[in-house]
């Protein structure tokens, strides 16, 4: 069975890797990590591995293993957020707050807020991003709507 591609609303598809934007995406997060874990970016040692689950233009998942007292710099997307804790402890820096999160614990960020995630002990998380509208133009043209 071939997997359509998703359509912009332009009617524009999109064409790479167009099995991450299925009408349907079933995941397994345990073999996932399992499967990470075995990855060259695992073994060589920089303490972190991620996947892409799921890329729809507006949408994306990412799983993610750090190792204990790895860290992921400071940044932001120009985007939602949310960061669900699968196996560990996470420590997530804001501009204003320290939060840490356990297994089973979820944060949700509001669009493009600063932030670095430290891993406490060796985690996986799974991180959604969600851009208004969906192509990049129609994205830019919400940001600059909103300043």
């Amino acid at each position: 069975m071939s997997i359509p591609a998703y359509r912009f609303p332009s009617g524009k598809e999109l064409t790479r890797m167009p099995y991450l934007a299925s009408p349907l995406l079933r995941i397994n997060l345990v073999e996932e990590r399992r499967r990470l874990r075995t990855e060259q970016s695992w073994k060589r040692g920089s303490g972190r591995s991620s996947k892409t689950l799921a890329k729809y233009p507006d949408f994306h998942m990412v799983l993610v293993l750090m190792k204990a007292n790895t860290q992921m710099n400071k940044h932001h997307v120009d985007a939602r957020i949310s960061i669900h804790a699968l196996e560990g402890r996470l420590r997530v820096r804001l501009p204003d707050q320290v939060v840490e999160i356990a297994a089973g614990e979820l944060i949700a960020l509001d669009y493009a807020i600063p932030h670095s995630v430290k891993a406490l002990e060796e985690s996986a998380f799974l991180i959604t991003i969600s851009w208004p509208g969906g192509s990049k133009e129609e994205r830019h043209a919400w940001k600059r709507s909103m300043s």
